[in-house]
């Protein structure tokens, strides 16, 4: 969106260091960017301008005279819980940094001297985030205005709960196009566990809920960094890694904005804990992991598995006792061949596409025409028509194949 468009309005956002020459840097950095920069030299000053006006994103140094950037983070928790809060840091105490990012005492960090590419991509990612925060608290609103006008009405509060979730959905496809399948996948596992456990309904409802959901805090990580997760995770960095590690806690904090999802929260906040007391991000061991997000791991397990069948199988069953509850391993089993799973797919780029590949999506022009259907098998033909195309009018869509 442009700037001079009316729709647009500025970002405020609150810079806090006791050097000048910082503040002036940034300054004139983020302003350029079109967001209106305020610059306070002590935490005291920053917290008296806290209470006055609102921040979509503070960023602090760490080492100031009287309080640490934690110190203060924690207080803009207290005066502000929306605002973006972001560490800048000369010296890095990353186990320090970690936990303050897995308790949502900060977002991110920034390492000195930092890049600006990077610094500029973490501001923008942070406001992307006070922003959805601003929109689920509008649809919290509404939703819990809906309610109260539809007590009596539990068919249309499902149905409205349904909507929702759909909607979360398309925003995960939209982002991340393998975001979506990877969902209908786990959900179609959890489904199955749900009817062959014969769960009570509220518990069938929030693991249902927790499946479509569970990766949605992948939405606060840069789609490259998703990217190289999936296909070649020792490729990632410390501080990479360390940031996909917090999904699970944004998806809870994103999942506590709509009315009625906090127990879908806890299980998002937890399946990727592991049994045996190693997974993230609170390292629960064993029995203090809820069982529904121990079934939920599992469903996970398998489904993001490279393969299908019974090499998915046997990482399922490798991971007993270990990465998973070896009751939940039984159970998921047990209900395995009833489950209707979709088939798995991927994001390749157009000069990805070989002879063989099916296209799990049609492939539109940008004026919505039909360039090939969904299910189409490739051939070489086939995919050098898509190229004559792309070559003439780019295809701006994700392309997506059955891995």
């Amino acid at each position: 969106m442009s700037i001079d468009t009316p729709e647009y309005q500025l970002h405020n956002i609150l810079i806090v260091d006791d050097e000048e020459i910082v503040l002036a840097a940034l300054r004139e950095l983020l302003s350029r960017e079109g967001y209106q920069v305020s610059t306070v030299p002590c935490a005291e000053d920053a917290a008296a301008l806290l209470e006055q006006q609102a921040f979509s994103v503070v960023l602090t140094d760490q080492q100031m005279p009287g309080l640490t950037g934690l110190e203060f983070l924690a207080r803009v928790k207290a005066l502000q819980p929306d605002a973006t809060r972001i560490l800048i840091t000369g010296a890095l105490n990353l186990a320090m940094v970690i936990d303050s990012i897995n308790k949502g005492e900060i977002y991110r960090f920034i390492v000195k001297p930092w890049v600006r590419e990077e610094l500029l991509a973490t501001v923008n990612n942070a406001v992307q985030r006070y922003e959805m925060i601003c929109k689920s608290a509008t649809l919290m609103a509404t939703t819990m205005a809906m309610n109260a006008e539809l007590k009596k009405a539990n068919a249309a509060l499902s149905q409205n709960l349904q909507r929702s979730v759909e909607l979360c959905l398309k925003t995960m496809e939209t982002f991340y196009p393998t975001l979506g399948s990877q969902a209908r996948r786990v959900h179609g596992l959890c489904r199955a566990m749900a009817d062959g456990l014969r769960l009570a309904r509220e518990e069938r409802e929030v693991l249902e809920v927790s499946a479509w959901l569970h990766d949605v805090g992948l939405v606060g990580v840069p789609r490259q960094i998703i990217r190289r997760w999936e296909r070649s995770p020792a490729t990632i960095t410390p501080a990479e890694k360390a940031l996909v590690r917090q999904h699970p806690a944004l998806g809870q904090e994103l999942a506590s904005f709509v009315h009625d999802l906090e127990d879908v929260g806890l299980l998002i906040r937890a399946h990727h804990e592991r049994f045996d007391g190693k997974g993230f991000p609170d390292k629960l061991k064993g029995s203090d992991i809820p069982w529904l997000a121990r079934l939920l791991a599992v469903a996970v397990g398998y489904a993001e598995s490279p393969q299908d069948g019974a090499a998915a199988i046997e990482r399922v069953q490798a991971g007993r006792g270990k990465a998973f509850d070896p009751e939940a391993v039984k159970a998921f089993l047990r209900c395995l061949p009833q489950a209707s799973v979709p088939r798995r797919e991927r994001e390749v780029a157009v000069s990805e596409l070989r002879p063989g590949m099916v296209l799990a999506r049609g492939v539109y022009s940008r004026h919505g025409v039909q360039i090939a259907p969904d299910g189409q098998s490739l051939t070489e033909a086939y995919i050098e028509r898509i190229l004559r195309h792309h070559r003439l009018k780019p295809i701006a869509q994700s392309l997506l194949v059955y891995a």
